[in-house]
């Protein structure tokens, strides 16, 4: 991961054997779907704990998907107290950092040894590897326990794949929002259950934004808090009218303000479709323009030519 070229990270976990994460399992009869609100419940906890925003999010029967914001200026901004206040809500830590914690005294000799646990700590709260650990471990283990059975659940290490730019973002949001539609789970997003888009529509009745998501924050970032620089409603309108497309399995329509909205983002309207329903397939790497593409690469020391192709088709010539 970059925090250089972007804060914002598109992560997958899939399940192994034939038991699914949530949903009907034809082989067994069961259905798990009480599964996905433990995973939309940890997640959210865990938003709570880590300087990490989850931008978007979708609970399959046999996969996750959750877009993340890394937060690094929040954890910079936290006294040596407040982490290991929010560390200690998951982890117990050790004697000397639960002493500093509770303004007991501590030793002089015993000072840089805490300075160390508390460095480590600060950058495991704004590490996705971590959250996704956290994540994944207690499920698969709750999991586990329904099942009567041992061994790996999830499918090795997530995935993940650097957004590097506006488009990538919303491009990897709208298709995660979306993942319901394709897999015909449901007809429209607000009946998407377990999906970060039929929250933010349930709030948007409201004149609101749900506090457990990364807010919308409009065009217009000057002294803005953290957030998606795009309208809120601007990007309601432009899921609705791709899901409908998608929905209906056809040629659709996208509304002037949509075709407005991809003009800006400079993605030509055959290129979105094929971005929202086909992204996990086109892209195995990092997401963005072919000089955001290189930059990246160049940070990481990798081969930029694996991923030149696909990123090919997210904007105009």
């Amino acid at each position: 991961m970059s925090l250089e070229d972007t804060p914002y990270y598109h992560c997958c976990s899939r399940v192994v054997r034939r038991a699914f994460l949530c949903g009907d399992d034809a082989y067994s009869g069961k259905n798990y779907d009480h599964r996905r609100a433990w995973v939309e419940s940890l997640l959210f906890e865990l938003g709570a704990i880590f300087a990490i925003d989850v931008a978007a999010f979708a609970v399959m029967s046999n996969h996750l998907h959750v877009v993340f914001r890394m937060d690094i200026e929040t954890a910079n901004r936290w006294t040596d107290r407040e982490v290991l206040e929010q560390w200690h809500k998951l982890f117990k830590g050790d004697e000397l950092t639960q002493k500093f914690v509770k303004g007991e005294l501590v030793e002089p000799h015993q000072i840089l040894k805490l300075k160390h646990s508390i460095a480590i700590y600060r950058s495991r709260l704004c590490d996705i590897s971590w959250f996704m650990r956290c994540l994944n471990e207690p499920i698969a283990r709750q999991a586990n326990q329904e099942d009567n059975c041992t061994g790996r659940f999830w499918e090795g290490r997530f995935k993940s794949q650097a957004l590097l730019d506006e488009a990538a973002v919303l491009a990897c949001m709208t298709y995660v929002d979306l993942n319901p539609i394709r897999a015909q789970l449901a007809d429209t997003p607000e009946q998407s259950d377990h999906t970060s888009i039929q929250l933010r529509i349930r709030a948007a009745l409201k004149g609101e934004q749900p506090s457990n998501l990364l807010p919308f924050i409009g065009n217009e970032c000057n002294n803005q808090p953290n957030g998606i620089a795009f309208s809120l409603t601007d990007y309601l309108q432009l899921v609705d009218d791709t899901g409908r497309i998608i929905r209906n399995d056809k040629r659709g329509y996208i509304s002037e303000n949509s075709a407005n909205i991809l003009i800006r983002l400079n993605i030509p309207h055959d290129n979105w479709l094929k971005l929202t329903t086909e992204f996990g397939k086109l892209f195995h790497g990092p997401v963005g323009t072919l000089q955001e593409l290189t930059d990246y690469c160049e940070h990481l020391e990798k081969r930029r030519r694996h991923f030149a192709a696909s990123c090919q088709h997210f904007h105009s010539n």
